[in-house]
């Protein structure tokens, strides 16, 4: 049985078979001794977005106390559920990330911390995943950005909207509409200025 690790582009930790790009964190939220979740579902503000493999580095996954191993289909997903890249094992791309937030943000180049406080105002609301408004149209928004039709979660790439789905992303479509968008403003400015998410081969080939 797959163990609750998975985390949807809504931002909920799941229990589902899905084979993941990234992995990630958002602090200890585990027993190890289960494997099971604890009730909360974070325990820190640095949410992030880790690569699987690392200098040969190997974790037995929910097995410790250090950080509780979460799994992601891709970055764009990562990003909409409010996380961002790891400045340890992915420091390039968190560096282009935090090169575009400030550039879009006409401001200096953030830390972490500082990052990670806006994001965590962001992605949040009493608890439970924020949604925001679309601040433009559909067309007008980058490839990676992830939006919500009722419970549909899509990642737009290429002026098309994929869904997620636990297989991976569904055939695309032209999406005329949407309620919410996903992905936290200030991440969708960094996109906007430029950041690029890696996206899951199954966005290429369903096609």
């Amino acid at each position: 049985m797959p163990l609750q690790n998975r985390v949807t582009p809504f931002g909920e930790i799941v229990a589902i078979s899905q084979r993941g790009l990234f992995t990630g964190n958002r602090g200890i939220i585990h027993d190890p001794a289960t494997k099971t979740l604890l009730r909360r579902r974070w325990a820190t503000r640095a949410w992030l977005i880790c690569t699987c493999a690392f200098k040969g580095r190997r974790r037995e996954v929910m097995a410790g106390r250090s950080w509780t191993e979460l799994f992601f289909l891709d970055e764009a997903v990562g990003l909409a559920a409010g996380h961002r890249p790891c400045f340890f094992c992915r420091r390039e791309a968190a560096e282009r990330f935090r090169t575009c937030w400030a550039a879009a943000k006409s401001e200096a180049r953030p830390t972490a911390v500082q990052m990670d406080r806006v994001l965590h105002a962001e992605r949040l609301e009493r608890g439970h995943k924020r949604l925001h408004p679309i601040p433009s149209r559909l067309a007008d928004l980058p490839d990676g950005a992830v939006v919500a039709t009722g419970e549909a979660a899509y990642t737009l790439q290429a002026g098309r909207g994929h869904r997620w789905t636990e297989a991976g992303y569904d055939r695309p479509e032209i999406l005329h509409d949407a309620g919410w968008l996903l992905t936290p403003p200030s991440t969708l400015m960094a996109l906007l200025a430029g950041y690029r998410p890696v996206v899951h081969p199954s966005i290429h080939t369903t096609q």
